[in-house]
C-alpha cells in the first residue's frame, strides 16, 4: 500500500488541509492519506497546543466521510517531541509492505535541513510538496526525492487565525467541517 502522510498539529483541522490531502490522494499514486496528528512539534510550543485526542477527534470528524483519507494517532505513545524520522522509522516497522511518502508545505522543504535525521528522509522515502504562496526557488525543489506540485489549491487559512476567531466569539462556520465546528463549539474549545 503506498501511503501519504500529511504531518501536523491540526489545532484545529480546517478545510485548507482537507482541500491538500484531498487533491494529493487524487493526483498522486497513493491508495491513503494519512493525517498524522503531532502531540508535540520540536518546532511548536506546547503551552500553545489542545490536547492531543481533542486534536485527533476533529481530524476523524472531518475526514469520516472519506475512505482515501485517514487519522493517525501513531505519535501519542512516541517519545516528545515528535520527530519525523523517528515516526517514519516506527511507522516502516509496523508496516514493512507498505510505502511512504511524505507531504508537506514548500515553507516546511526549505527548513528541512533543520530537521532530525534530515538527510535520512531524504535518501529513503519521497516527498510530495505543495507550493505555498510567496514559495521563491530553493535547491532541495530540484532534489531527486522530491516531487513538487505546482497547481495544489490552496486557500489563506491558518489555525491560529481559527482559534482567535473562536476567541473573540465569531464563526467559523465554512472555515472548518460542520462536525468540527459543532465538537469545538460543544466542548468549549479555544475561549
Amino acid at each position: 500500500m503506498n501511503v501519504g502522510l500529511f504531518f501536523g498539529s491540526f489545532n484545529p483541522i480546517h478545510i485548507g488541509h482537507l482541500i491538500i490531502g484531498n487533491y494529493v490522494a487524487e493526483e498522486m499514486p497513493l491508495d491513503q492519506v494519512w493525517y498524522v496528528v503531532s502531540p508535540q512539534s520540536p518546532f511548536k510550543k506546547k503551552d500553545r497546543l489542545l490536547n492531543e485526542y481533542d486534536r485527533l477527534r476533529m481530524v476523524e470528524l472531518a475526514i469520516e466521510d472519506n475512505y482515501k483519507l485517514q487519522a493517525s494517532n501513531v505519535e501519542f505513545k512516541m517519545p516528545k517531541p515528535s520527530y519525523t524520522i523517528d515516526t517514519l522509522a516506527h511507522l516502516s516497522d509496523l508496516f514493512p509492505s507498505y510505502r511512504f511518502t511524505l507531504l508537506m508545505g514548500s515553507d516546511n522543504l526549505k527548513s528541512l535541513h533543520k530537521w532530525k535525521n534530515y538527510e535520512l528522509i531524504l535518501r529513503d522515502y519521497k516527498i510530495v510538496v505543495y507550493k505555498r504562496s510567496g514559495s521563491e526557488d530553493h535547491p532541495l525543489f530540484r532534489h531527486p526525492s522530491v516531487r513538487i506540485l505546482n497547481d495544489t489549491p490552496l486557500l489563506n487559512i491558518s489555525s491560529t487565525f481559527i482559534r482567535r476567531m473562536v476567541k473573540e466569539g465569531k464563526s467559523i462556520k465554512y472555515i472548518v467541517p460542520a462536525a468540527v465546528e459543532k465538537y469545538i463549539d460543544e466542548m468549549g474549545l479555544y475561549k
